[in-house]
C-alpha cells in the first residue's frame, strides 16, 4: 500500500466556485476541484497555489484551511492511500484557462448550488460545502476582500 499527499483549492470570486472539467480517455471524466500531487520540498500551501495556477490558469490567494478528504484508488500492483489538503482561496477576476495537458478541457466559475451538483465526487462536495461555510463567516466578519 502506498501513501500519497496533494493538495487543493477551493477557489471563490463574487460569491462564486471555480471548477473544471476533465476528461482523460472519454473515462475519467466530470467536474472537479484543482489539486495535485505535493512535489519535494514544497510546502502544503505552495501545492495548492502552484496546482490552481497550473491546472486552471487562475492566480489565487489562500485565506483558510479547510481541512483535509481521503479517498483510495488501485494503480497496478498496489493501493494508494490518497489525503488531500484542501484551501480556501479567493481571486481578482473570473478568468481561468484549463490546462489542456492535464486533460481540462473546460473551467469556469459557479454559484454555490451549480458547481456543488456539478461536481463529480462526494468527497469534494463535502469540500465544497466547508469551503462555502467559512467563506461566508468570513464575509459576515469583514474578512473577506473588497472584489472576491
Amino acid at each position: 500500500m502506498e501513501e500519497a499527499i496533494s493538495c487543493g483549492g477551493v477557489v471563490i470570486f463574487r460569491g462564486k466556485i471555480l471548477v473544471l472539467y476533465k476528461n482523460y480517455r472519454n473515462r475519467h471524466d466530470g467536474w472537479v476541484l484543482p489539486k495535485g500531487t505535493v512535489e519535494p520540498g514544497e510546502e502544503h500551501e505552495e501545492t495548492a497555489l502552484r496546482e490552481v495556477s497550473e491546472e486552471a490558469g487562475v492566480k489565487a490567494t489562500i485565506k483558510a484551511y479547510v481541512g483535509e478528504s481521503h479517498y483510495r484508488f488501485t494503480v497496478p500492483g498496489s493501493i494508494v492511500n490518497k489525503t488531500v489538503h484542501w484551501y480556501l482561496m479567493s481571486s481578482e477576476s473570473y478568468q481561468s484557462k484549463p490546462q489542456k495537458e492535464e486533460f481540462f478541457y473546460d473551467s469556469g466559475y459557479y454559484k454555490y448550488n451549480e458547481a456543488y451538483h456539478l461536481l463529480k465526487f462526494s468527497n469534494e462536495k463535502d469540500i465544497l460545502e466547508d469551503a462555502y461555510r467559512i467563506y461566508r463567516e468570513l464575509q459576515r466578519k469583514n474578512e473577506w476582500n473588497i472584489n472576491g
